[in-house]
């Protein structure tokens, strides 16, 4: 039995009747950019998050550089973030036209260094962005009062958190604004791209929704140079009929890594735990990552096995020539670069079955016994 690293189809299949349904929404009332489905998806997704602004995008790199471009930054101004994420994260600050500040992550959880976010701070410093990595809320509790105290703004990154609760409050609501990924293979993906921002701040709100939209509120009045970054109605409602199982499919990851963390304990490290204080909310998985010596070798003795896994990143943000300016060399962020040589994701999605989950287990027991 082959194990494909991430299958839609039992998710999709179990949902058939509500897809159908809004797919022939739209198609009927032929509203199809900025339209009634889009207007319900952000009414809906701010409800699902207690907050009073959900402005959909094209993606979550857009979401990330409007609310940065929505902040005003200017050329010399200095964004924090972590090196060990995906490449979209700093991208979106030099695009918003301000200088990423990379650190390491914490060796544990693989979550921004909250001492190393302090040790970075300087007079350009304008803001944190907060990778909420691999479905794990982020050290909050600590990175909050450090902004605070220097007046930082927190962007929350939240492409792989859908859900996620820490304190009460969902991941995306904890700072300034909340960024998020609709991509097909997310905790909540659509059929194709999409993204959202959500935040409290009616100003921020205001100026994402110019910005996404040619920089325009009144069709041919265009008050700035905005992007062209919508949410489109199609998406839009296939992702109002998978909102309402949101809570549902998290439970279900969960249960799912539970089987993994009881069968491979002792086996392999596995990074990323919930918080051991909690009640394992902060945690929605959107991947289950192990780490092992010998990454490559593992993995293709996995594959030639039939299970499919992928890297979790290969390779940081210092080290890739996109980002050669910064003047980073190896050897900078160590935690970053010694987990990037080790990381393995695993199997992981809604629907994935126990039989399936036991073969991974089963072939790594196989291979580093």
């Amino acid at each position: 039995m082959d194990v494909p690293f991430v299958d839609l189809r039992p998710m999709h299949s179990a949902m058939q009747a509500e897809l159908d349904r809004a797919i022939q929404r739209v198609r009927d009332n032929s509203y199809f950019i900025l339209g009634p489905e889009a207007k319900a998806f952000d009414e809906e997704f701010a409800h699902f998050h207690s907050c009073r602004h959900a402005i959909g995008t094209g993606n979550c790199l857009d979401s990330l550089q409007l609310v940065l471009r929505g902040k005003s930054l200017q050329p010399f101004d200095e964004v924090i973030t972590t090196t060990h994420t995906f490449v979209a994260t700093a991208s979106s600050i030099m695009l918003a036209g301000a200088k990423p500040v990379l650190v390491d992550c914490q060796p544990d959880t693989l979550a921004i260094d909250p001492a190393q976010v302090q040790a970075a701070i300087t007079p350009q410093t304008r803001g944190i962005i907060v990778v909420h990595l691999y479905g794990r809320v982020s050290p909050m509790e600590t990175l909050l009062p450090i902004a605070r105290k220097h007046g930082l703004f927190v962007i929350e990154d939240t492409a792989q958190a859908h859900g996620a609760l820490w304190q009460g409050r969902r991941a995306g609501t904890l700072g300034d604004a909340g960024c998020f990924s609709f991509y097909p293979t997310k905790n909540l993906g659509a059929l194709g791209d999409g993204g959202s921002v959500i935040t409290n701040d009616d100003d921020l709100a205001e100026r994402v929704r110019l910005l996404r939209n040619y920089g325009t509120l009144e069709k041919y009045e265009h008050a700035v140079v905005g992007l062209n970054s919508r949410l489109d109605d199609l998406q839009a409602a296939i992702l109002r009929a998978k909102l309402t199982h949101l809570d549902q499919w998290s439970d279900a990851r969960r249960q799912a890594a539970r089987f993994y963390h009881e069968h491979l304990a002792g086996l392999v490290e596995i990074p990323a735990l919930p918080r051991p204080d909690g009640d394992g909310t902060d945690h929605v998985y959107h991947l289950f990552v192990i780490r092992v010596p010998g990454r490559d070798h593992v993995r293709a003795e996995l594959l030639r096995q039939g299970i499919r896994t992928e890297i979790h990143y290969p390779v940081p943000i210092h080290r890739q020539k996109a980002f050669a300016s910064l003047g980073l060399p190896e050897g900078a962020f160590p935690v970053a670069e010694k987990a990037a040589r080790e990381l393995i994701s695993l199997p992981f999605f809604v629907g994935i079955t126990t039989d399936q989950q036991g073969r991974v287990v089963d072939a790594l027991r196989q291979i580093l016994r």
